[in-house]
C-alpha cells in the first residue's frame, strides 16, 4: 500500500553553518565593536546574546538573513521572551520546531479526512503517515497539505509504493 510521512524538521547541519556565519558576521560588523552580541546553538535550541535591545534585534536579523541563504525556512525558528542578564546585557531563546506536535498531526489529519480523499492520516509519534491505495492520490494529498498547512514548513518523506 502506498504511503509516505509528513515531518516537520530543519536541517540541523545547516542551522550551524548559518549561526557560525552569523557570529562570524556579528564579529566583523562595525556597530558591533566591543560588544558581547553572539549567537550559541545547543541542540533544538538557539540562545542570541546582546548589549541592548536593539543589538538584540539585529543579531535576530543577521541571524534570519543567514538561515535563508542556507536554504532554512524562518518558520522553523519561534522565538522566545527576551530576558535580562547583569546589567543592561540581554538574551533570547529561539527553539528549533523539530516534529509534528499533537496540534500541528492533529490538524493534518482532519484537513486529510475533511477532504474526502480515499487516503487514511495517522499519527505515529512526531511524523504523521498518509496511506492510499493510489499514488496519484497520494500526490494530491502531499497538494492538499501545502495549501491547507501553509504556517508551518511541513516535508514529506519516504514516499513508498
Amino acid at each position: 500500500m502506498p504511503s509516505f510521512d509528513v515531518v516537520c524538521k530543519a536541517d540541523l547541519v545547516e542551522v550551524k553553518n548559518a549561526v557560525e556565519q552569523a557570529n562570524k558576521e556579528i564579529g566583523t560588523r562595525f556597530d558591533f565593536k566591543g560588544s558581547d552580541a553572539r549567537v550559541e546553538h545547543k541542540e533544538h535550541q538557539l540562545t542570541l546574546f546582546a548589549d541592548d535591545d536593539f543589538k538584540l534585534s539585529q543579531v535576530r536579523d543577521v541571524l534570519a538573513n543567514k538561515c535563508a541563504k542556507r536554504n532554512v525556512d524562518a518558520r522553523f525558528l519561534e522565538d522566545g521572551k527576551k530576558e535580562k542578564i547583569g546589567g543592561d546585557k540581554l538574551k533570547q531563546t529561539i527553539e528549533i520546531k523539530n516534529g509534528v506536535g499533537g496540534d500541528l498531526g492533529k490538524r493534518i489529519v482532519k484537513a486529510i479526512k475533511d477532504s474526502k480523499m480515499k487516503v487514511q492520516g495517522s499519527i505515529q509519534g512526531d511524523t504523521v503517515r498518509v496511506s492510499g491505495t493510489k499514488r496519484d492520490d497520494l500526490q494530491a494529498a502531499i497538494a492538499l497539505l501545502r495549501k491547507e498547512v501553509a504556517d508551518v514548513p511541513l516535508g514529506f518523506e519516504n514516499f513508498r509504493d
